[in-house]
C-alpha cells in the first residue's frame, strides 16, 4: 500500500485546515485571496528580488495556525498530534509579560526545524498555554473550578493520537491511516456546535478573553491561520478598500528603506460569531463571541542575539519618543529611529554579526593565491563569498501580544501586587515532554554549517568566525 510521508502530511494537513478555516470564516478567504494578488503584484514589480526570502510558491502556500490549550496534559497531546507532521517545539514565549492587558499563557511554536523540510512545506502552529495558577489572573476559587472543568474535558479521540504516535515513529503512514489521521486531525480543530455555559465563559471573560476562549468551552478550535504576503502595507490598504475592518496597526518593525527583519504582522478585528449559549435556567439561546480572526504575516531575515538586543533597544527608544510626542505618528517616529540606528543593508547586517545568513564561494572570487580572510564581514567585502539571508521562522512576543490584546473586547483583570507564577522554556519542555528548541541555537548551526563549508572549499587555515 503506498504511504504518505511526513512532510507529505503537513503539507495536506494545513491545507486542509485552511479549507475548513475558511468556510468557518469567510473573511479569511478574502485575506488569502488578496495575499496573493499583492504576491503576485509584487513579484511583477520586483523580479527575482521578491523571492529574496522565499520562493513565490512557498511564499504562497506558507501558513501557521493559532491554538490555545488549558493543561499541560492538552499540551502533550497537541505535541503528539504535531510530532506527527514532523513539528517540533520551538521558542518559548511569555505573553503575560508582554501585553499590559490580560493575557494569561505562555506558548510555543510547533515548527518543522530542518531547512529541506522548511522548504518542502513550513508550516507553523503557535500554541498558547493557560495558566490558571497565575494569581494575578485568577484566585484560588476560579482556579480551582478552572482546573476542574479543564481536567474534565478531552480535546482528542484515541484513535488520532495513536495514529499520531505511528506517523511520529515511523514517519509516514499508509494511505487510508493517512487519510483517517487528517480528517480526525482538521475535526478537532472545527469550532464545536456545542452549547457554551454562558455563565461560565462571563465569569472567565471578566479575567480575560483569552482565558474565556480557552477554559470556557469544552473542545478547542483554531484561533486564526496567516498566510504570508510580501508587502503588508500594501495588503493593509487593499483590505481596507474592501470593507474589512483591520487593527490599528502593523505589528512589528516598521516600514522603512533597508532590509526586512524578524516579522511584521497585522489581522483583521475578531468578528462577531454565532454561537450557541447554555443560560443558567438550561435554555438554549444563539449568542455571538469575538474570539476569532485572521492574521497576514511579512517575514524578513533572522537577526542573532546581538541584532535582537538591538531591536528591542530600538522597540524601546520608539516607546519613549512616542510618550513623549503623542501627537506625532508611531509609524514615522519608528522609521526614523530605525533608520539611524539599524544597518541599512543585508552587507552591513552579516558585517556586525546582527544576521543570520548562509554563506557559499563565489564562482568570481579571488584567484590570484592570496589567502581568504577568516572573518564574514570581510569575505562578503573582498568579493569571496555572497551571503544568503536566514528567513526568520519564528515568533515576537510583544507582536504576537499586541495581536491579541487588539482584538480583545476588554482590557481584563490582573492584579500586579501578586507575585506572578515563574514560567520558562525549561518548565514548558517538562510539560510537553519534549526539548523546547532555542531558534537562535537552530539559526547558528544553519550559519554554522555554511561556514564551514566555505572553509573546506577555501581552504584556510582554520575555521571561519
Amino acid at each position: 500500500m503506498p504511504t504518505i510521508s511526513q512532510w507529505r502530511l503537513r503539507a495536506a494537513f494545513a491545507e486542509r485546515l485552511s479549507r475548513m478555516y475558511g468556510r468557518e470564516v469567510p473573511a479569511y478567504t478574502t485575506l488569502v485571496d488578496v495575499s496573493r494578488e499583492v504576491n503576485e503584484d509584487v513579484l511583477r514589480a520586483r523580479g527575482a528580488a521578491a523571492e529574496r526570502l522565499g520562493s513565490i510558491g512557498r511564499v504562497t502556500a506558507e501558513r501557521h495556525g493559532a491554538i490555545r490549550v488549558g493543561t499541560p496534559r492538552e499540551l502533550r497531546q497537541v505535541a503528539r498530534i504535531f510530532g506527527a507532521l514532523g513539528m517540533r517545539p520551538v521558542g518559548f514565549y511569555d505573553l503575560r509579560e508582554a501585553a499590559a492587558s490580560a493575557v494569561p499563557v505562555v506558548s510555543t511554536a510547533f515548527r518543522p526545524v530542518d531547512g529541506e523540510e522548511l522548504a518542502r512545506n513550513p508550516f507553523r502552529v503557535f500554541t498558547s498555554l493557560l495558566t490558571p495558577d497565575d494569581p494575578r489572573f485568577f484566585d484560588a476559587g476560579l482556579r480551582s473550578r478552572l482546573e476542574a472543568f479543564l481536567a474534565a474535558r478531552a480535546l482528542f479521540p484515541p484513535e488520532l493520537l495513536e495514529l499520531a504516535d505511528r506517523a511520529a515513529a515511523e514517519r509516514e503512514l499508509p494511505e487510508e491511516e493517512a487519510e483517517r489521521f487528517l480528517r480526525l486531525a482538521v475535526a478537532a480543530f472545527e469550532l464545536s456546535a456545542e452549547p457554551v455555559d454562558r455563565a461560565w465563559y462571563e465569569t472567565l471573560e471578566r479575567v480575560s478573553a483569552v482565558a474565556a476562549d480557552i477554559g470556557g468551552v469544552r473542545s478547542t478550535h483554531i484561533n486564526h491561520l496567516t498566510p504570508r504576503v510580501l508587502d503588508i502595507d500594501e495588503l493593509y490598504r487593499r483590505m481596507t478598500e474592501r470593507g474589512i475592518e483591520m487593527i490599528d496597526t502593523v505589528q512589528g518593525p516598521p516600514a522603512w528603506r533597508g532590509p526586512d527583519v524578524l516579522l511584521r504582522q497585522t489581522s483583521f478585528r475578531a468578528l462577531a460569531e454565532p454561537r450557541a449559549m447554555r443560560t443558567p435556567d438550561g435554555d438554549v439561546v444563539t449568542g455571538a463571541l469575538r474570539v476569532r480572526f485572521g492574521e497576514v504575516e511579512a517575514r524578513g531575515i533572522a537577526l542573532t542575539r546581538r541584532g535582537r538586543a538591538l531591536y528591542d533597544e530600538l522597540l524601546a527608544r520608539v516607546d519613549e519618543r512616542a510618550a513623549q510626542n503623542p501627537t506625532e505618528a508611531r509609524g514615522d517616529i519608528a522609521r526614523a529611529v530605525w533608520e539611524r540606528h539599524m544597518p541599512g543593508s543585508e552587507r552591513d547586517l552579516a558585517a556586525a554579526g546582527l544576521a543570520y545568513f548562509t554563506y557559499r564561494p563565489r564562482p568570481d572570487r579571488p584567484r590570484d593565491g592570496s589567502r581568504p580572510p577568516t572573518g564574514p564581514g570581510e569575505l562578503l567585502r573582498q568579493g569571496w563569498v555572497r551571503a544568503e539571508p536566514i528567513v526568520y521562522e519564528d515568533f515576537l512576543p510583544r507582536s504576537a501580544a499586541g495581536i491579541f490584546q487588539s482584538n480583545l473586547g476588554g482590557e481584563g483583570t490582573r492584579d500586579n501586587d501578586r507575585q506572578g507564577t515563574a514560567y520558562d522554556a525549561a518548565w514548558l519542555s517538562d510539560a510537553i515532554g519534549h526539548e523546547v528548541l532555542d531558534p537562535f541555537d537552530l539559526y547558528e548551526r544553519q550559519q554554522r554549517r555554511s561556514l564551514d563549508e566555505v572553509a573546506r572549499a577555501l581552504d584556510p587555515t582554520g575555521p571561519l568566525r
